[in-house]
């Protein structure tokens, strides 16, 4: 996962900017229904993004979400 965040963002000299969930940076983002990590490798075809956020702003909620977002 840091390979894909906060190492990709260092790499191209933008680690000030993005990479980490800091206030400050931008704001691209999933949630997703499991933990791909964590889960069997025959479940990850069925996790459901829940929501998409770019630039800070939501742009895809799920009807599945079950999410508290303010």
């Amino acid at each position: 996962m840091r390979m894909w965040t906060l190492n990709g963002a260092y790499l191209s000299f933008e680690e000030k900017i993005k990479g980490s969930i800091e206030p400050g940076k931008l704001a691209d983002l999933i949630v997703v229904s499991k933990d791909f990590l964590s889960c069997p490798a025959d479940e990850i075809r069925n996790i459901e993004t829940l929501l998409t956020v770019v630039g800070g702003k939501t742009v895809y909620r799920s009807e599945n979400a079950n999410l508290f977002i303010p």
